[in-house]
């Protein structure tokens, strides 16, 4: 009679200790689940913030400068939000890094403009970076491989700095460089690595190329939270 008392306390014993493992793992859960629940919340709004600047930010620009942009051989990125400038013959001339003429008769136009939307109301708070790109064809006379791509790496790189240094000197963006530009705007040249595909093949004149780029801090803040859920 004792055996059976002691066997039948043990096992009370026992499902009282599953029952406290139970409510553990349930509170455990349940933690879990608020956590990500929140922070699914906190990508939700980050994306609709992200969105609408985004959204908000291409149309100013778009209405700024969507009529000069044929005549410049430009075009504006709905996607990227990259002004991208494709007429090589324009911009310098080939294997070189000085500006020609043209280009920056078109730089003075374009980039105070560039830079007032940007630093207008709601986009100041929001822009981190602006940075000017050069890309080129993959081609050098004849080199081929990496020999091209490092001289192609020296010529773009010696491009976008005088493209900086051009565009920093304008009337309507010295204002700013003290203070707001001078934090943000980078000249990043990028050789032969990113061409333009036609049809999986490089397009060489379309290649080579100027792009002006916006980085927003949703970007971060959007990274910064998938790395925290993921596993």
């Amino acid at each position: 009679m004792s055996t059976r008392r002691s066997d039948a306390d043990e096992w009370v014993s026992i499902g009282d200790l599953m029952s406290g493992l139970m409510l553990v793992f349930l509170a455990v859960a349940v933690f879990f689940m608020r956590q990500v629940e929140a922070e699914r919340q906190d990508l939700e709004e980050i994306a609709v913030v992200y969105d609408s600047i985004k959204v908000s930010l291409y149309e100013e620009l778009r209405a700024e400068l969507r009529q000069d942009l044929p005549n410049w051989g430009a075009e504006l990125d709905p996607v990227t939000l990259a002004v991208r400038f494709e007429s090589p013959e324009v911009l310098f001339e080939r294997g070189r890094a000085d500006l020609n003429p043209r280009f920056r008769d078109i730089l003075d136009s374009f980039f105070p403009r560039y830079i007032g939307v940007l630093t207008s109301e709601p986009f100041r708070s929001h822009v981190q970076e602006v940075r000017i790109e050069g890309h080129t064809s993959s081609d050098w006379e004849d080199l081929q491989g990496l020999a091209a791509y490092e001289r192609n790496m020296e010529l773009s790189q010696e491009r976008t700095r005088n493209v900086l240094s051009y565009v920093v000197r304008l009337e309507g963006a010295r204002e700013h460089w003290d203070g707001w530009l001078r934090t943000r705007l980078t000249a990043n040249g990028l050789s032969s690595g990113q061409p333009v595909l036609q049809d999986g093949a490089e397009d060489p004149v379309r290649s080579r190329r100027v792009e002006f780029r916006v980085r927003t801090d949703a970007d971060e803040r959007l990274s910064e939270i998938v790395q925290r859920i993921a596993p």
